[in-house]
């Protein structure tokens, strides 16, 4: 090969020694390349979306972005909540614990460890108000029940006329993590990668593709998320008429179409956790209260010392490494003098 800098003075040259370079700056202008030697190769940051477009079409990437299922579900809120009004209608007896003297309740569901059932109840009616509420009903031939079947039974004719109900979701979905073992963190990022896959692929969720997308939202979010990941070959033993070819495809077909962006940052999962929580709220899916024990509270008790003496040790480390300073100011310290 010729030398650089001969080949940046000479393309067609003989690969000859270079004339001695005359200082440095001549070197640098020399080696920097100019608009007319190849294609720009455009900066990373250059190629990023502008956060006001990034905010309205990637809600799954971006924290300050609304979830989509919460803005879907509220139409039937305002709705029910406004028939209730003119109907006269009382919201019924309070089923919600609430603390007094003699007995504390607490959520056992928090941001890092979700209850499973209620996680996938609020997940599963997040993907009905998807299936209600959707705009059109765009969809891909690798989605479509009618040409890949899960089962053997006969599919109806009006399979994608016909909206499911929540029970149904419902069974689907537990039926899958129960058999697979999977958590309810798994059921949020299940979610968010539903959530994803319409938006990049401007996709609807509808009855006649609502099965396999389901599905190949929780693969994915199995083996991303879960230490312990479930084969593709598991699932075809949970749902006994699917191949593993088939399985193999729409995996491969998701993942393009998400365009192998599978991170969800921690901001995100908990925007989608919260968020739930507050489709639980306007739909009196309320998340299980227990009264608190005397071994939870030394359980919580020993947990808080641990986390104040990790806080001390800190405070201690920080003085350590600003005690020079410290006394660099406070030994030359004295009395003023007044007159």
């Amino acid at each position: 090969m010729g030398n650089t800098v001969s080949c940046c003075v000479s393309p067609r040259g003989s690969p000859k020694l270079p004339r001695q370079v005359e200082s440095l700056e001549d070197y640098q202008i020399n080696t920097e390349l100019s608009d007319d030697t190849g294609p720009y190769l455009q900066h990373i940051s250059d190629r990023e979306v502008p956060d006001d477009l990034a905010f309205e079409s990637n809600p799954s990437d971006h924290a300050r972005a609304s979830t989509i299922f919460l803005s879907k579900s509220q139409t039937d809120v305002r709705d029910r909540r406004k028939s209730n009004h003119i109907n006269h209608v009382s919201p019924g007896l309070l089923s919600k614990k609430y603390s007094s003297c003699s007995t504390i309740f607490i959520d056992d569901s928090t941001v890092s460890q979700p209850n499973l059932k209620s996680t996938i109840k609020c997940v599963t009616l997040a993907i009905y108000y998807h299936i209600k509420n959707r705009d059109s009903d765009r969809t891909l031939d690798i989605f479509d029940e009618k040409m890949h079947p899960l089962t053997r039974e006969k599919i109806p004719d009006d399979y994608c006329r016909t909206d499911p109900e929540h029970k149904l979701i419902y069974r689907f979905v537990r039926t899958l993590f129960s058999a697979a073992q999977l958590t309810a963190e798994c059921a949020i990022v299940t979610l968010v990668y539903l959530e994803r896959l319409l938006t990049y692929a401007e996709l609807d969720i509808c009855p006649s593709n609502w099965k396999r997308i389901v599905l190949g939202a929780i693969l994915l979010a199995s083996k991303v998320w879960d230490d312990q990941a479930v084969w593709n070959v598991d699932y075809c033993q949970i749902l006994k008429d699917i191949t593993v070819e088939d399985m193999n495809e729409m995996e491969r077909h998701f993942l393009e179409l998400l365009q192998f962006n599978i991170n969800v940052p921690a901001s995100v999962y908990a925007k989608y956790y919260f968020d739930l929580r507050s489709l639980a709220d306007d739909n009196n899916l309320s998340f299980p209260l227990e009264p608190l024990s005397n071994e939870r509270a030394q359980k919580l008790e020993a947990i808080s010392r641990l986390c104040e003496d990790k806080y001390k040790d800190l405070c201690r480390t920080a003085m350590r490494r600003s005690f020079s300073a410290d006394n660099l100011i406070g030994i030359r310290r004295s009395n003023a003098v007044l007159s």
